[in-house]
Parts: structure tokens; C-alpha cells; sequence
């Protein structure tokens, strides 16, 4: 799918990965969406690329009347949606069991709701609006990208909520891809591994060039352009559906 002259909608689009994805959508010619609960951000990041091009609309990736008011607004300002991104998600550092007593269940709890119900809730909304999307040559309506993480498959000490939410992505992305094949809409999640995200923004930078070095190569931590410039690619390739594909410089992570 070409991107210029489409609306895309990207979660988590104020900051991080979801800020890089928008800046690039922008940049090769679609309107977006900018998702977010963090308002000054999002306000912040709509003035600087121009209300015409992005806007900033407060969304809670868990609440039902959330996004179907974000989805409302999205059509009434630029009439479709053809692209969604999904890069909301909250982490959560708990072992099982340690000397500060047994994990809690509502930070489990709640690391599923937004990483996991969250993404599958914008997607089942999301590819509803698509459906009504004038099919391309190819029969294609739209796409959407998720964000999993190397810990759906590697997770560290400390990350059972976390990995659990990732390996949820993981997943589903092929049964909803193969439930959303009929309508032209291809299904598709990025895995990043360690990334220059406001995750990593507190750290020392000692700590951070560590963590970087654990990376095979290249050794440092991924850019978040380099996760905006693979779903342009994801976008633009029509075969690439149903799969996920790591974005992580060969690393495997250790337990700790």
C-alpha cells in the first residue's frame, strides 16, 4: 500500500516508537492520528507537524468508547483510516515470588489490559472502520502493525507480566490475519529488542551504552526511526502478512 494521501492511526504515537512512526507516516505523505493519554506530548507533537497533517486525539487503547470516539474522529476530520500502528504498552519489573512477598495480580492484571486487550481492542475496532475502504487493485483495505517484544520470546527475571503481554501479540497476529485476509486488511508485528525509548531516557549513560553492548550488532540500542522505517516497509510490501518479525540486532537476552 502506498502511504502517500492515507490515514494512518498510530497508538502510543506521542512518544518513543509511536512518535518515530508518526514523524515518518508524515513525512512520506499520510495524515495520522496521534493516540495517546499523554496530552501535552501529543498536543505538542500535532503543533509541530501541523493539525492538517496530524492531530492528537486522547485515547485509551482499553476503553470500548475510547476508541470508538478516537476511530469517530479520525473519519469526521480525514474521512477513512487505512493504516494503524499499535505501539501503546506499560512494562511492569516483578519476580513471581521474592523477599518483597508474591507478584501482585493487579499490576499482572493490568500490564495484560494495556499491552495485550488494549492492541487486540484497537484492531478488532480498527479493521471494522477499514472494511468500508475502497479495495486497491490487489483487493487491499488496510494495515495494521503491532508491537510484540523479544521478551514474547526471551523474557528476563522479573518480566512474566511483560513477556505474557508480548506472547499474547505474538500470538494472535496469524489468526487475525487469516480472519482479516477476506476483507484485504493483512495483520503483521514488529519485535523490537533494546530501543531508545523514554524506557531507557532515566538511565545513566553508562547504563545505557551496557545495555546497547549486549546487542551482537550493530552494538548499541535501536533507534526508534529504524522501528518506523520497518513498518514503511511493512506497509508498502503487500506479501508481508501474518508474520512477526524481529527487529534486534541478533540479540537472545539473558535471564538478567
Amino acid at each position: 500500500m502506498d502511504i502517500e494521501k492515507k490515514v494512518g492511526l498510530v497508538t502510543g504515537g506521542a512518544s518513543g516508537l509511536g512518535e518515530a512512526t508518526v514523524r515518518n507516516l508524515v513525512k512520506n505523505g499520510a495524515k495520522v492520528v496521534i493516540a495517546d493519554l499523554q496530552e501535552e506530548k501529543g498536543r505538542a507533537l500535532e503543533g509541530e507537524l501541523g493539525a492538517e497533517r496530524a492531530i492528537f486525539v486522547k485515547t485509551d487503547v482499553t476503553d470500548e468508547a475510547s476508541v470508538q470516539e478516537t476511530l469517530k474522529q479520525t473519519k469526521e476530520e480525514f474521512g477513512q483510516l487505512h493504516l494503524v500502528v499499535n505501539c501503546a504498552g506499560i512494562g511492569a519489573a516483578k519476580k513471581t515470588i521474592s523477599s518483597k512477598g508474591v507478584h501482585d495480580l493487579e499490576s499482572f492484571q493490568k500490564v495484560i489490559q494495556v499491552n495485550l486487550v488494549g492492541t487486540f481492542n484497537m484492531i478488532r475496532l480498527a479493521a471494522d472502520v477499514m472494511t468500508s475502504n475502497e479495495p486497491s487493485e490487489e483487493g487491499e483495505r488496510g494495515v495494521i502493525i503491532n508491537t510484540a517484544s523479544v521478551a514474547a520470546y526471551e523474557g528476563q527475571v522479573g518480566q512474566a507480566a511483560y513477556s505474557a503481554s508480548k506472547g499474547g501479540i505474538v500470538g494472535m497476529t496469524m489468526p487475525i490475519a487469516r480472519d482479516l485476509s477476506p476483507h484485504g486488511i493483512r495483520v503483521m508485528t514488529i519485535a523490537p529488542g533494546l530501543f531508545d525509548t523514554p524506557l531507557f531516557a532515566s538511565l545513566p549513560e553508562k547504563a545505557r551504552e551496557a545495555l546497547g553492548a549486549m546487542t551482537p550488532f550493530p552494538s548499541r540500542l535501536g533507534y526508534p526511526t529504524e522501528y518506523a522505517k520497518l513498518a514503511e516497509s511493512i506497509i508498502e510490501n503487500p506479501m508481508l502478512n501474518g508474520e512477526v518479525i524481529r527487529l534486534d540486532g541478533a540479540i537472545r537476552m539473558q535471564p538478567k
